[in-house]
């Protein structure tokens, strides 16, 4: 018989893991329809699925590229700036240029909910 190997490894996050750690504690669940853009690329209506202060995850459309511009109308906000991080399974990760202001952060959700 060989024998079984047991390897126990303690992680501990640095202070900038934990911060990213602590922005997915406070990302929401949400169904809402939005529209995006990257470039001059005609705007294209598409649900927003989760959304925390620094990111969204939106479902996937061809024509967006990874590591560029994207801009987010949600109805009653102004137009947000993000950038394109990472693309998943029909989704795609996108990270604000400027952190929401919590407040803003709450309207959206409260927003959902009413649209759902």
């Amino acid at each position: 018989m060989s024998p079984e190997w047991r390897l126990d490894v303690t992680y501990q996050a640095s202070g900038d893991e934990r911060a990213n750690l602590n922005d997915r504690a406070t990302r929401a669940e949400v169904c809402l329809t939005c529209e995006v853009r990257q470039g001059t690329r005609p705007w294209t209506k598409v649900k927003l699925q989760d959304i925390s202060e620094t990111g969204f995850r939106i479902e996937w459309r061809p024509g967006f590229h990874e590591n560029q511009q994207m801009y987010i109308r949600i109805p009653g906000l102004e137009l947000l700036v993000a950038n394109l991080r990472w693309k998943r399974e029909g989704w795609i990760g996108c990270e604000f240029s400027n952190r929401l202001y919590g407040p803003t952060f709450d309207h959206i959700v409260r927003q959902s909910l009413l649209e759902r």
